[in-house]
């Protein structure tokens, strides 16, 4: 089946009514309210050009977009080169000889507040390097599964600053808590392996002024204040993630040519984000990422810029609150984030009860997005939506691992 035939049944697809939450900013969930748009063609140069062969999009369009997302959505990540060491720190056999599980703490010089943990579920099935579904999680590496030979989380865990964060530490009683959105079992006996990391060991995520996880260990010398477009914790998320990537490429038990990247709800942001940024993922999966994700930003629906930007305005670049209640404004949009991943496999994934992500704008990010996918020869842009809410469910990994199996 075709990208615009797929798209074009996926158009066709109901879309339910949903809980509006953030009650104390108005969230617009009328088609009518919608405004009327314009999208920024992902083939026309800024200054008008078109695009006509793929090797201007990749030496002159694909850089460009790449700096207006840097500019005015996600900020610029820092060129400084840091160390980054590794050093296992456990090793077994798990899941009655399924897989061998390992953990490793990646070091980063110059960040205080402790490694960056990664979690390593490698199939024994498999002969010679396994692919590998690469994800960051939400509370800790102990809560994907519930195995007490998985270490505890150190950090702080949670995504609001404020009082008793000694209070929010991990604990034996979250082992396990996150289990149903990762089938660690099923995805193994399909020949892959899983890589986890939970997001704050790279980056805390509360507005902390960035004086934690990486930031300090990257950003300039001496301080001072920060600009418009120095990154924020997506950015910074997505280093983490290539990190974890840098390390793969020297594990002899994974196939680091073979990374399908995934991620849910801000980490689908993050994940997307990613996968633009390094062209070394094979195929990126992104989950109900709407807002600062797949979803347009034009259409004002569900989150908005100004909700995102007020409520977690250490995520983005600080240019990026100009654009509240100004989306039209923008230089870009999220279709042209997704193109940038082209030509490499993408699947859009939205629920139909997530408006909030808006799974209308993820399809219609998804559509735009199509014209680059065929401009370079690929047919691996795929948008879908299934019954339900903003989760990663068993039907979800359905589609991920057939789409891994289909596209690596």
């Amino acid at each position: 089946m075709t990208i615009a035939r797929y798209l074009l049944l996926l158009a066709l697809c109901p879309l339910v009514g949903g809980i509006a939450r953030a009650q104390d900013h108005p969230v617009n969930y009328d088609e009518a309210k919608v405004p009327a748009f314009d999208l920024p063609d992902p083939l026309v140069m800024e200054d008008g050009t078109p695009v006509e062969t793929p090797e201007q999009w990749r030496k002159h369009r694909r850089p460009e977009l790449l700096r207006l997302f840097e500019e005015h959505v996600y900020g610029r990540t820092p060129k400084r080169s840091v160390e980054v060491s590794a050093r296992m720190i456990n090793e077994c056999i798990a899941f009655g000889g399924l897989a061998l599980r390992r953990e490793f703490d990646l070091s980063v010089a110059g960040k205080s507040d402790g490694p960056i943990r990664l979690l390593i579920y490698s199939p024994r099935a498999v002969e010679g390097p396994a692919p590998a579904f690469l994800a960051l999680n939400f509370m800790g590496n102990h809560s994907i599964q519930p195995d007490p030979e998985i270490t505890l989380s150190t950090q702080w865990i949670g995504s609001r600053a404020g009082h008793g964060i000694e209070k929010n530490r991990a604990t034996e009683a979250s082992r396990g808590r996150l289990s149903a959105r990762w089938p660690v079992e099923r995805i193994l006996a399909r020949g892959y392996a899983v890589v986890t990391v939970y997001y704050g060991d790279i980056d805390p995520d509360f507005d902390d002024g960035f004086a934690n996880g990486v930031h300090p260990a990257l950003d300039p010398e001496g301080g001072g204040e920060r600009k418009p477009n120095e990154w924020g914790s997506i950015g910074a998320w997505a280093w983490g993630l290539s990190r974890a990537l840098d390390f793969l490429v020297e594990d002899e038990w994974v196939d680091a040519s073979r990374v399908a990247l995934l991620g849910h709800s801000r980490l689908g942001k993050t994940a997307l984000w990613a996968g633009a940024t390094d062209e070394r993922f094979a195929l990126v999966i992104s989950n109900n990422s709407g807002c600062g994700g797949a979803a347009l930003s034009r259409r004002c629906f569900g989150e908005t810029v100004a909700r995102i930007n007020r409520v977690f305005p250490h995520w983005f670049c600080e240019r990026f609150r100009s654009y509240n209640n100004q989306e039209s404004r923008l230089p870009v949009d999220q279709h042209q984030l997704i193109a940038l991943i082209a030509p490499r496999p993408v699947l859009i994934c939205s629920a139909e009860e997530d408006r909030w992500a808006d799974p209308l704008g993820e399809l219609l990010a998804a559509r735009a997005a199509a014209p680059v996918f065929r401009f370079l020869d690929s047919a691996s842009l795929v948008h879908r939506l299934r019954p339900g809410k903003h989760d990663v469910t068993d039907e979800d990994w359905t589609a991920y691992l057939e789409f891994a199996d289909r596209e690596m």
